[in-house]
């Protein structure tokens, strides 16, 4: 017991120690950082030092201006008035000799004397000033600026925002977060929004929660993420404001429903020429070796070119769980989630050199040499690239070729309460076909390939796109192929 008792202590002098050196640590910060912001307030107002100083050049410059150009006009009008005076007391002096003359035959020898002194520009000239002394124009009110410059202080720490739960969207994999701040601050620089994937509804959890994302300078109080993987139920999303100096609080955090369906591949449901990594599926034609024919089990493809050739079960099965899985041309593997009720939706994508796929959906009834759409319990889209590209609709054994390009991608809808198995373009949405059916039982994506790869997407909302399309096509249930009515 007093070895424990030791121990313990032993690890707190331990535990203190640290913590001490992380006090005097913290000072040294304090004073390095103390001396930085003094640095940095000395720049700021040796900055607004310079604009005054700049601004006040400027003025006194304006002032000036003003100044010379009254005087230049003020000595103008001197000098007018000057010459005027000139002119006015010559013509003056003149008419007073004129009225010196006696002799009246010379005094009219004296000609045009009244109408000259009429016009004298003594008569014509101003005698008001062309600009005033005043120089009030240009004086200068500071009171604003004063109380604006002795309300300077130190940068608030913004108020946390308010996320608007009912500006928030939802849709097509993405999210769009609106928020707005609870008053207005014009000092706000950005936002930095966070978010994390969580299978809780309501404010998050700290036990076995994701790490925050962070999106970071965000200039509107609207974002919207793009390109998301729905493979949790819901997400938390949170929000702080910047200024230029701190950050403020975060805002109360918000969680949005994100449901999506989400399945791996099951390998141990698949071809053992099959190679199965989560959500990718390959033709490995090195998967077995003398695998016998099984009698009545060849399939070759409607087109008459020969399928790939069969391998036999090498020592990998035993690694395999207890689960029959596929074998004979049954290339197919299932996914390990099944769909029961609902609305869902799922891609694929194959690579370019894949010579033949089937995608689509069936029960768990599947038989270990059955293939996608040669049983009453499957459907599928199929494509054959051997020879010429074809795609067509299978079920129960039935085919329909389908004359459509083959698109890079396919998106497959489920409505397993509605009775609907519907095949896209997932680039355009255009629909490809529609199975109408009644589900019985619960529905296991299946996927089946010769040779080259397939890449499924899951975690995906049903686009809004396609739920446009189902609406319209509710409406036009007769229009549907004849394969559907095979159920």
């Amino acid at each position: 017991t007093l070895q424990r008792i030791v121990s313990n202590l032993a690890n707190k002098n331990g535990e203190i120690h640290n913590f001490i050196d992380m006090l005097n640590h913290t000072i040294k910060n304090v004073q390095v950082n103390s001396s930085n912001a003094i640095s940095e307030l000395d720049e700021e107002f040796d900055g607004l030092y310079s604009i005054l100083d700049e601004m006040k050049g400027s003025m006194a410059n304006a002032i000036q201006q003003e100044e010379a150009r009254k005087i230049q006009a003020l000595q103008d009008q001197l000098s007018q008035c000057s010459n005027a005076l000139e002119s006015s007391e010559e013509l003056l002096e003149l008419a007073a000799q004129s009225l010196d003359i006696k002799d009246p035959v010379e005094f009219f020898k004296v000609e045009n004397m009244e109408w000259m002194v009429t016009v004298a520009s003594a008569f014509r000239i101003s005698l008001k000033p062309t600009v005033s002394d005043s120089m009030t124009h240009l004086m200068v009110d500071f009171a604003l600026e004063r109380r604006m410059l002795q309300a300077v202080n130190f940068l608030p720490v913004p108020k946390a925002p308010e996320i608007d739960l009912s500006a928030c969207l939802v849709a097509d994999n993405c999210i769009t977060v609106s928020w707005r701040m609870p008053e207005d601050d014009s000092r706000i620089d950005h936002f930095v929004l966070e978010y994390r994937k969580t299978n809780f509804d309501g404010l998050p959890r700290v036990k076995d929660e994701q790490h925050w994302e962070l999106i970071d300078y965000i200039k509107a109080t609207e974002y919207t993420l793009s390109g998301l993987k729905f493979d949790t139920k819901y997400m938390n999303l949170r929000v702080q404001a910047c200024n230029k100096a701190v950050a403020g609080d975060y805002s109360d955090p918000v969680t949005l429903e994100t449901k999506a369906f989400v399945f791996s591949l099951d390998s141990t449901s698949s071809h053992l020429n099959l190679k199965v990594e989560d959500t990718y599926v390959e033709w490995d034609p090195t998967g077995g070796k003398g695998q016998e024919k099984v009698k009545g089990k060849e399939n070759k493809s409607r087109s008459g070119a020969p399928s790939p050739k069969r391998t036999s079960v090498n020592t990998r099965s035993s690694a395999r769980s207890s689960r029959d899985h596929f074998t004979g041309e049954s290339y197919t593997v299932l996914g390990d989630t099944a769909v029961e009720s609902g609305q869902h939706y799922w891609e694929v994508r194959a690579q370019k050199d894949c010579k033949s796929y089937s995608v689509g959906v069936t029960y768990r009834n599947m038989g270990k040499f059955d293939q996608l759409g040669k049983t009453n319990s499957s459907w599928c889209i199929h494509i054959n690239n051997w020879l010429q590209t074809a795609i067509s609709a299978k079920h129960n054994n039935r085919t329909k070729t389908l004359d459509i390009p083959v698109p890079d991608r396919i998106g497959i809808y489920c409505d397993f309460d509605g009775g609907q198995l519907a095949f896209y373009n997932a680039n355009s949405k255009q629909l490809l076909h529609t199975f109408r059916t009644k589900f019985t039982q619960p529905l296991l994506p299946g996927f089946m390939i010769w040779c080259g790869g397939l890449t499924v997407s899951t975690g995906l909302q049903v686009p809004s796109a396609v739920k446009t399309l189902q609406k319209s096509e509710n409406g036009l249930s007769g229009s549907t192929s004849s394969l559907n009515n095979i159920a």
